[in-house]
């Protein structure tokens, strides 16, 4: 049996708990300069580390669409196809189809026109299986594509692929425009439908909230990545050219996971993942606040312990020097177990990080960590949240409008205790009053369903 905590752990647990703190009055200098920065990304583009892009979205859906409608949802490795049968306020979505597709690793890598003709050629497949369809009625298919990579967009149909992330390289698509290249290759394959939206997966959370509870007006996505998109005043976006839309709202996707500022409590750990990343010295928000790097906090934590104490045995023996080892799934099911002993910690540290012979004070000490890293991420992902409400003008004790927020992501829908913990904090930042009217809603497949939704309430065939 190895050791009980020493005080060398302890006094690194200490001050991990000091610096990761978030009390209240910090959390709100975090919401207002969340909110001096949105203002500032509204001004003018490149005013701010947030880029507050105008989606020309500008009508939310809310519940009475009609018809039949699809959606492409490219993001990653795979890419969905979906058709949606929308029948009106008290039916809803009564049909849901969609495929799944893996796009070949040489089509990531060749051609727009290879990549967009494999696309198109499996809608075309998607739109033959259909047979003759009766919906339709003679009109035309309508698409809500949702592409999760940064585009610059000049209307609610059309964006410029500003460059590829994750695993694509096709260079003769970056500066062009992406709704045209699908539109072109859909053409060729004869497939006869309109692309009616472009969005990305917050917006269309934010309108498959909407569709589902017309008080939605801030979509927030809480995964592996995490961003925001709400709806903003037209009049109210300096840098909105042109005429303002008839409704006079537009959805503003925030890429919030660039924030930064002062008051954000940044530790050790957190300056070394930077340093060590894929993009040194950005994205330090969603850095702080996304499943994508908690576990890996946690990591750097206990490899500290590991350097400076035998409490872990020998640090060779162990996988503690593995970057990204530890997900945040397993550190959501230490910091779940309620076994006397702490199993599951036991089993999650032997299993994964190769750690054994474990005391019960040691495992109590890793669930410290993981609550300390875990509840930091929370309570900043909510902070973030009021600094939007505030922006609006919502979540003040006067105000007697219902406020929701409809949330995606796993780290938001299966860690309890990251939730409940956003939760709480919503209503310690607005106070008991204010918090009684706003709500936060898991929103699920805003990727798939909510794009289609948009091309719905997009459709050229609204009166």
């Amino acid at each position: 049996m190895v050791a009980a905590v020493d005080a060398v752990a302890e006094k690194v647990v200490a001050q991990l708990r000091e610096e990761c703190a978030t009390p209240a009055t910090r959390l709100d200098g975090v919401a207002t300069a969340m909110e001096e920065e949105m203002r500032a990304g509204l001004h003018e583009d490149g005013g701010s580390k947030i880029k507050m892009i105008i989606s020309y979205v500008d009508n939310l859906p809310i519940g009475s669409e009609e018809g039949l409608f699809y959606a492409l949802d490219l993001g990653g490795t795979n890419f969905r196809v979906l058709r949606v049968q929308l029948a009106g306020k008290d039916k809803r979505v009564v049909k849901l189809e969609s495929r799944e597709v893996s796009i070949p690793p040489h089509l990531m890598s060749g051609s727009a026109a290879e990549l967009f003709g494999f696309i198109a050629s499996a809608l075309a497949k998607f739109v033959a299986d259909e047979g003759d369809n009766k919906v339709l009625d003679g009109k035309q298919r309508e698409l809500g594509f949702t592409f999760s990579f940064p585009v610059r967009q000049s209307s609610i149909a059309s964006g410029t692929l500003i460059k590829w992330t994750k695993a694509f390289a096709i260079d003769d698509a970056i500066g062009e425009d992406v709704v045209a290249e699908l539109q072109t290759a859909m053409e060729k394959q004869g497939v006869d439908m309109r692309v009616s939206a472009l969005i990305n997966d917050t917006v269309g959370t934010l309108a498959t909230g909407s569709y589902n509870d017309e008080d939605v007006v801030i979509g927030v996505i809480l995964g592996t990545g995490s961003n925001a998109a709400y709806v903003e005043k037209a009049d109210a976006i300096p840098k909105l050219e042109g005429e303002l839309p008839k409704s006079g709202n537009m959805v503003i996707n925030t890429e919030w996971g660039n924030f930064s500022s002062s008051c954000l409590p940044i530790t050790e750990y957190d300056q070394a993942l930077d340093k060590e990343s894929l993009n040194p010295r950005e994205q330090i928000f969603e850095k702080l606040i996304s499943g994508m790097y908690l576990g890996d906090i946690v990591r750097r934590v206990l490899l500290k312990i590991a350097s400076r104490s035998s409490i872990f045995g020998h640090i060779k023996r162990t996988n503690l020097k593995t970057r990204f080892i530890l997900r945040t799934p397993d550190i959501s099911a230490m910091h779940h177990d309620e076994t006397p002993d702490l199993t599951i910690v036991a089993e999650k540290l032997a299993e994964t990080l190769k750690i054994k012979d474990t005391s019960l004070e040691t495992r109590k000490m890793v669930v410290e960590i993981c609550d300390i890293v875990t509840s930091r991420s929370a309570r900043l992902a909510a902070a973030g949240i009021v600094g939007i409400i505030r922006k609006i003008g919502r979540g003040t004790p006067g105000d007697k409008r219902r406020t929701v927020i409809a949330i995606d992501g796993g780290l938001f829908e299966h860690y309890a205790k990251f939730r409940q913990c956003l939760e709480s904090t919503l209503v310690e930042l607005l106070g008991e009053e204010a918090s009684e009217l706003v709500a936060v809603k898991l929103t699920k497949d805003g990727s798939g369903v909510g794009a289609a939704l948009i091309a719905a309430a997009h459709s050229q065939y609204l009166n």
